[in-house]
């Protein structure tokens, strides 16, 4: 009995279950580092493109630039995940992504930096992490196996909202220390092309013997066409890319609507914007470190915090000072990270091994591609005006559509009486992992 005992208490799952892996211990740990890199850049860019035209449609049509690679690229990176090892595509796709931002640091810093310039290497940047992302996410089941993938998904959650708490706020502290000007970001986005070494690193040093590759697919035609049937018949997954796309279209444009927030409507400087990033990431990261304990994630949950997310996002807007703004803010990032970290977790644990990387880019193409389509209007919203009402067009937006998504699953009556049946059975018991093909219980 007390074998027995003791056996159920090693089995439960822990917060960090996952780092109990070496090889993914190894990756966490420069991930973190390269993370802390990522918002160091993206704050320090948002301020270099402000500093350089004073405009929030600039802005937004920089991040719209950086993310429509992602629209473009990602079932070509798909492919590529799902074709190429995912340990070497990773390793050049890191190189990728470090020269563009050494080049945009070193012209800041040279104080030769023009906009254009700026829209051209975002571009280049945006083009490399479309490639990378799929490569990545899959490479977690990899590393780690199905035991452990769910709590996996949701520490890289954690720990990229880690680096958000860190970065935002460093990066603020340093462009105010190094004068605010261009020069002052370029030092700061050169940084970040640094921390690319850290991922090099670690996967470097990783031991590929403890790997579980997925089977790769060969030169096979219609890969991509294989990849979207296979959502295509899966009504869960096509209910999960649209509550994504519309927090990406219309909710996720914080760059430009915090900027726009604390420049404009509270009068602040760099170190105050930066702040901003760092108090949503706390509560960002207490929904990435909340959803590592579930082990079978639901839709019901990506709805509802979408949902949540919508309302916040309108209840910021009313905020009348930067410090009651600033206080909503963690709200803000926990209900927008139990949706996205519930779905990156749905997404590697539902879908068949061979179909992984094409369905994650099919994923990341709608969750990063649809931001492009929304930035540059939040950004004129923002300008033409006001920051107030680019926040509630932004908040509604995400609430009609995923409330418009929802009631469509719903009417789809032989999925919902499957994913019933599988839950009255599953209360028989302990609820099983969710198995390739398999709907996902909404209610």
């Amino acid at each position: 009995m007390r074998r027995s005992r003791t056996s159920s208490v090693e089995s439960r799952p822990g917060t960090f279950a996952a780092l109990q892996v070496r090889n993914y211990r190894i990756y966490a740990s420069g991930g973190l580092l390269s993370n802390i890199g990522t918002w160091l850049q993206s704050t320090a860019q948002a301020w270099l493109v402000l500093e350089l035209t004073g405009s929030g449609a600039a802005l937004g049509f920089t991040i719209a630039l950086q993310l429509l690679p992602s629209l473009l690229l990602s079932p070509l990176a798909g492919v590529l995940a799902d074709r190429v090892p995912k340990r070497t595509l990773l390793r050049w796709l890191q190189l990728g992504m470090a020269l563009p931002s050494a080049l945009l640091g070193v012209l800041a810093i040279a104080g030769v930096v023009q906009v254009w310039q700026v829209y051209v290497l975002t571009t280049l940047f945006g083009g490399a992490r479309a490639l990378e992302a799929p490569a990545r996410q899959s490479f977690v089941a990899e590393m780690v196996g199905q035991r452990h993938l769910s709590n996996a998904v949701s520490l890289n959650s954690a720990s990229f909202n880690s680096g958000r708490l860190v970065g935002p706020a460093l990066a603020g502290v340093l462009i105010a220390a190094l004068g605010s000007g261009v020069f002052a970001t370029g030092w700061v986005i050169l940084a970040n092309a640094l921390s690319y070494g850290f991922v090099l690193l670690a996967l470097q040093v990783m031991d590929p013997s403890a790997l579980h590759p997925a089977p790769l697919t060969g030169d096979r035609r219609g890969a991509v066409r294989a990849g979207v049937r296979y959502v295509r018949s899966r009504p869960d997954l096509v209910l999960l890319f649209a509550c994504v796309f519309f927090m990406g279209s219309f909710g996720m444009n914080f760059a430009v609507t915090t900027a726009l927030m604390a420049t404009e409507e509270f009068g602040k400087g760099a170190g105050e914007f930066g702040l901003l990033g760092s108090i949503m990431a706390i509560g960002s990261l207490a929904g990435a470190l909340l959803a590592a304990r579930r082990q079978a994630p639901r839709l019901r949950f990506i709805v509802g915090a979408a949902l949540c997310f919508s309302a916040l996002q309108v209840v910021s807007a009313l905020m009348p000072t930067y410090v009651t703004y600033a206080a909503v803010l963690p709200l803000v990032g926990l209900s927008v990270l139990t949706a996205v970290t519930t779905a990156n977790a749905l997404i590697q644990m539902s879908t068949a091994p061979a179909m992984r990387g094409r369905v994650a880019s099919l994923y990341l193409m709608v969750f990063l591609g649809s931001v492009p389509l929304g930035a540059p209007l939040i950004g004129w919203l923002g300008e033409a005006f006001g920051p107030r009402w680019a926040l509630a067009a932004s908040g509604l937006g995400v609430g009609i559509g995923v409330t418009l998504a929802a009631i469509w699953f719903m009417r789809q009556d032989a999925p919902i009486r499957d994913a019933l049946s599988r839950r009255r059975r599953g209360r028989r018991g302990q609820p099983p992992v969710p198995a390739p093909h398999e709907t996902i219980d909404l209610a």
